[in-house]
Parts: structure tokens; sequence; C-alpha cells
């Protein structure tokens, strides 16, 4: 057994699995904190390296690609911090740092770990049912369907459509932008009639704006993350494309784009929704101009 155990959170390598375990001080951030312990199978690594600095020192795991419905889901973007594959070892258990990281890569040398991408997900992602309450409402999924309450602060458009309830069969893909403190962020659920769709978050019926606290509204990638590992795996939706910065980025295959003729459909059907919106006296004149040239612009 090869262990390093810090205030950050704990690496345990057994020959197989590498169970990593968040710490419980108050600098680790809450998404690791509530992501919980991750059991992360040899076969999902690619690659597992020391990086020591003056003070202190981090341990850094590299997945392969398509092995981990987290780093899928959330496009490589968390935070450096909120990464759960990513310790802070103190100077003084440096040694101890690279025992760990050698004995991982003498394991995958040994067994012969390929780092070509995989075909299915290795990693669980989080249990469901999972629920968060973020800026723009409470979003929950039981493993059949995503459903979003809306607060009393999100968009009159939204709040106008009540509840959105989707099915993951509907589902194509989950986009996710966290909320960076300087620039908003998103959760949008694309379906095959939305695909096209290019309303702005705050106004989108399928899509959380993500506007409020950051720590707190980047616990939507929870959700983010249970969704995805129960859509079909991205090779078989057209794969990877990876980003040396973010990582591994989702492509949408082409079976996943409507045909024309239900692209004009969709287009009618919106535009009729915001017509009875506007009638009802739900939607404002300028409400209305505006939420019409933005579904247009996406068409």
């Amino acid at each position: 057994m090869a262990e390093i155990i810090q205030r950050d959170g704990t690496w345990a390598f057994d020959g197989t699995t590498v169970r990593i375990t968040p710490g419980l001080h108050r600098s680790v951030p809450l998404f690791r904190q509530t992501y919980g312990e991750v059991a992360v199978p040899l076969e999902a690594i690619s690659g597992v390296a020391f990086e020591p600095e003056r003070k202190r020192g981090r341990l850094r795991m590299r997945l392969r690609e398509g092995a981990d419905p987290l780093l899928h889901a959330t496009g490589g973007r968390l935070p450096d911090p909120a990464d759960p594959y990513r310790l802070i070892v103190d100077v003084d258990r440096a040694g101890v740092a690279e025992y760990v990281a050698e004995e991982i890569r003498r394991a995958l040398l040994l067994d012969q770990i390929p780092k070509e991408p995989t075909k299915t997900y290795l990693l669980p992602g989080p249990p469901v049912p999972v629920s968060v309450r973020s800026s723009d409402g409470t979003v929950s999924f039981d493993g059949t369907r995503v459903r979003i309450d809306w607060a009393d602060t999100s968009d009159r458009v939204k709040r106008a459509t009540g509840p959105r309830i989707i099915g993951v069969g509907d589902l194509v893909q989950v986009e996710w932008l966290p909320n960076s403190g300087y620039e908003d962020g998103f959760m949008r659920f694309v379906t095959r009639e939305t695909s096209f769709s290019k309303l702005p978050p705050e106004k989108d019926p399928y899509a959380l704006d993500l506007w409020g606290s950051t720590r707190r509204d980047l616990l939507t990638a929870l959700v983010a993350t249970a969704v995805t590992a129960r859509l079909p795996h991205p090779s078989t939706r057209g794969g990877l494309a990876y980003d040396e910065e973010r990582g591994p980025r989702p492509r949408l295959a082409a079976a996943a784009v409507p045909p024309p003729a239900d692209h004009h459909d969709v287009l009618l059907r919106r535009l009729r929704e915001l017509g009875e919106l506007h009638r009802d006296g739900v939607l404002t004149d300028e409400e209305f101009a505006m939420t019409k040239a933005a579904v247009l612009r996406g068409f």
C-alpha cells in the first residue's frame, strides 16, 4: 500500500485502485468535499506526477480521455482547487509524494495500461438522486429525469414556463461553464429540439444561469456529471475534441442534429410559445422582441 495523508486529502494506492479522499479542513473546496471519495481504477489512469515547489508541491493525476464523466461534463473547466485529481503536498512530505507517484507509474508500466481514449466510462460519477440549489433555481436528477424549479429571481420567461422536466432519453448532452466570480456561468441541457437554440442562459428555459455564489454554483457540476454518466459515451457520439488547456471537450455527432424539416418545426413551435406568453401579458413588448430576436439568431 502506497499512501500519503495531507490536510488537503489522502491518496491510497493498493496496486489496482487509487482511492482519493478529500480533506475535512476548511481550506478544501466545498465541491471536493461534496463530491466525496473517488476510487480511480488503474486502467483509467494515463499518468501521474509530483510537481515540487518551494513551499509545497502538488500530486497530479491525468486520466485517459473518456474515462471519467466528471472531466467530460466539465470540459476541463473545474477550478484548480476543486480538481479531485490534484493534491497539495507539504514540502516535508515531498519524498512520500514521489514514492506514491512512482508506485502508480510502475503499476501502469507492468500492467501495460494503454494511453488511448476509452470506449466507456471507467468511473461512475456521483450517485443519484442528486439535487443542487443554484442562483437561478434548484436542479435535481433522479437517474431518469432532470427537473428544474426556478427561483424567484429567475427571468420572467423561465418562471412563466413553470418547472422544466427533461427525460434522459431526450438529452443530447449537458453544457457546463462555471461562474468565475467575474463572468456568469451556466448549465444547459441540450435536447434534439434545442440543439440549435442560442438563447442567452438567463432566458433559456433549458439552462441555469450561474451568477451568484461561486462556491455554491460550482456544485451544479455534480448534476452535470450524474447526467453525463447516464448518456451514451462520447465515443459513440462523435468522440472527444482535446484541448491542451481545458482537457477533453465534447463533439456533437451529426446524428444529434435535427434534419432541416424538424429544424423548421422547432423554430415555429418556439415562436408560437413566445407569442402566447406575449398575448397573455407574461412578456412585455420589449421582452418579447428581444427574446424573439434571440431565437431567430439561434436558428
